[in-house]
């Protein structure tokens, strides 16, 4: 018989709902690619593809998260920062960890253990990507949105992680939701100090961690020591449709338009998802023809970006 492996990540798949923010716990804190020697060495790697990206601890929850890293500049290098967190003043996130031979192995370890309990209820997983986050005490992450599913785990150090509702519109607008789909600019998300009394607060620590949908708004604060944190994340069938819907919103905005809210009308949203879906399609077949290394969204992994 063979001998169950036991999960890294601990999810209870009957009460997940892939757009409800929720805990997770997790088996990766003695992980070796976790420890502090392999990231200094994985951030050397990086560097050289401009796949790291950084700021002070100067930065605040307001700070514009695209603009962090020129606003509030860490100028050491990454092995100098990840060696030095403690006294570094920084928050250093290692982008696209999958593209790296090594880890892309843990990228697709956890993936591949949780994408049965998605498909039940949210098929399509692809574009798998993995970020480590290292960074000094008292470091903030600025207030933002992502694309993506995520998954994220507390490795070492404790930090408080807030996290909104994606359907908060009080929190963020539609109109800064369509924009951010239609050419990810994060302009219109504006930080607000009462926002914290409308968050879902997690007090992460080693082996604990949480789960967030697609575009929920979030922000983190370390607390009084470094900090290691590792996020694995994944486009699914509907995180993509609702990708195109809001960026179509946006179109029509320009054109002088005013679009009901993705979401409001059920029907119609199922309408303009399948036509966005054959026009998504035909842009992706032909990219593909032109290069086999077209960036499409539904690759089995996330493209290197920074941004």
């Amino acid at each position: 018989m063979q001998a169950t492996q036991t999960p890294q990540l601990i999810v209870d798949w009957t009460k997940f709902d892939p757009w409800r923010i929720q805990p997770v716990q997790h088996r990766l804190g003695s992980h070796h690619l976790l420890q502090p020697d392999q990231l200094i060495e994985l951030g050397r790697r990086l560097e050289v593809g401009g796949l790291v990206r950084t700021h002070s601890d100067k930065a605040s929850a307001g700070t514009p998260f695209n603009d962090a890293p020129s606003m509030h500049p860490n100028r050491r290098s990454a092995e100098e920062t990840l060696g030095r967190i403690r006294e570094a003043g920084a928050w250093m996130s290692l982008l696209n960890v999958q593209t790296d031979e090594i880890y892309r192995k843990l990228v697709d370890s956890v993936i591949d253990e949780l994408r049965p309990g998605i498909e039940r209820q949210d098929p399509g997983v692809c574009y798998r990507g993995g970020w480590i986050f290292v960074t000094s005490p008292k470091a903030v992450t600025p207030f933002h949105i992502d694309k993506e599913h995520n998954f994220i785990m507390q490795v070492r150090g404790t930090k408080k992680l807030y996290v909104w509702d994606h359907r908060d519109t009080e929190v963020v607008s539609e109109l800064a939701r369509d924009r951010f789909h239609f050419d990810h600019s994060r302009e219109l998300i504006k930080w607000k100090d009462e926002f914290k009394q409308r968050a879902t607060v997690f007090h992460l620590e080693p082996g604990k961690g949480a789960y967030m949908p697609s575009t929920s708004p979030h922000m983190v604060e370390n607390d009084d020591n470094p900090s290691i944190t590792v996020s694995f994340t994944y486009y699914t069938d509907t995180t993509r449709r609702n990708s195109r819907l809001h960026a179509l919103h946006q179109r029509m905005r320009n054109a002088g338009m005013s679009p009901a809210p993705v979401g409001s009308r059920a029907a119609r949203d199922a309408v303009l998802g399948s036509i966005t879906a054959v026009g998504s399609g035909v842009r992706d077949t032909v990219a593909r023809m032109r290069s086999s290394n077209a960036r499409v969204d539904t690759a089995r992994y996330a493209h290197a970006q920074v941004g």
